[in-house]
């Protein structure tokens, strides 16, 4: 499979198995065994998804196995929000360390700009009177320093963020010793960001895209919790059905190569095997020049954008903003 590659040295493949949603342990530990049989060696994952623990144990049947080799696996996963303080990322990057049943990770992230009150490590979004707590004084610059410490300690190689603007991104670069290898933010054929993306180029740091199809399947997740989602109609707009026809594939499969190509990485998550194999089925097929131009056209803007964090009580912090 082919990879995209960090200032460091360090490569990440291209194409990775999403897991956020992914809470049932018996559907998880399905897909990652389907995801691992179909070739996929790069499994994202946060703390903040309440599923290491299920991941760990499939990755350690299969290091087991003999079947797969840990260099052979790249591992992801996130700083939470309540860990955005110092000292707490050593915590959290052990807590995921052990859950993940690994030594060291190949990329960690800092999960959100934005820090909450920690409580204690089950209660992610703390509240109090109906509002979330947040923690005015977390400081992504103090943050960073922590992140650099768990490369110079091996508990990861690359570390990197998510969810941060441009204005963020630079605040970074400013103080970074070991820069950002990578950042992972909301990417999509209605919501394509080329300001952020050159923002990104312009320090090299790597882009993966989260929800490349648009995250359909959170319609279900936000009326469990009361919450209203109607899902973008990115996989039957029309373009992408007619670049699909021509090539014999999904407008799935069309979604994220169109990104593979901007040498972008997509992480699709879905727990059916079918689903599972077809996303990774993107190397046999090169969308033309006209047909990129096409989707390129189809950007929405701020408009196309899915995910807010306009929860009540976080748009009071500090670092909250809706820009890129």
């Amino acid at each position: 499979m082919s990879s995209v590659k960090f200032f460091n040295g360090f490569s990440m493949p291209v194409v990775g198995l999403g897991t956020w949603q992914s809470s049932n342990p018996q559907e998880l530990e399905a897909a990652l065994d389907e995801a691992l049989k179909a070739g996929y060696r790069h499994i994202d994952t946060a703390y903040m998804y309440q599923n290491e623990h299920v991941i760990g144990n499939v990755l350690k049947r299969w290091l087991d196995s003999g079947n797969i080799k840990r260099e052979e696996l790249f591992i992801v996963t996130k700083l939470p929000p309540i860990g955005m303080t110092p000292e707490k990322v050593e915590y959290f990057i052990q807590k995921s360390l052990k859950s993940l049943q690994l030594d060291y990770l190949d990329l960690y992230l800092v999960h959100l700009p934005i820090g909450l009150q920690y409580v204690n490590d089950t209660d992610l979004w703390p509240k109090r009177d109906n509002k979330i707590l947040i923690d005015p004084t977390s400081s992504i610059e103090a943050v960073w320093k922590a992140m650099e410490e768990q490369v110079d300690n091996g508990r990861t190689r690359s570390i990197g963020i998510s969810n941060f603007n441009r204005e963020k991104v630079e605040r970074i670069m400013k103080v970074a010793r070991i820069q950002p290898a990578n950042q992972q933010i909301e990417l999509h054929a209605y919501f394509q960001r080329p300001e952020l993306l050159e923002t990104c180029r312009k320090h090299n740091i790597t882009v993966v895209a989260y929800a490349p199809l648009g995250s359909p399947g959170r319609k279900q997740l936000y009326e469990q919790r009361g919450l209203t989602f109607e899902p973008i109609p990115l996989l039957e707009d029309e373009i992408i059905v007619e670049i699909a026809k021509r090539h014999s594939k999904s407008t799935a499969q069309v979604l994220m190569k169109y990104w593979i190509q901007q040498n972008i990485a997509v992480i699709p998550k879905s727990v059916t095997p079918e689903r599972v194999r077809s996303n990774i089925d993107l190397f046999d097929f090169e969308l033309s020049a006209d047909e990129m131009l096409k989707i390129k056209a189809l950007n929405k803007g701020s408009s196309g954008r899915t995910f807010s964090l306009a929860f009540p009580g976080v748009p009071d912090h500090p670092e909250y903003s809706v820009d890129d």
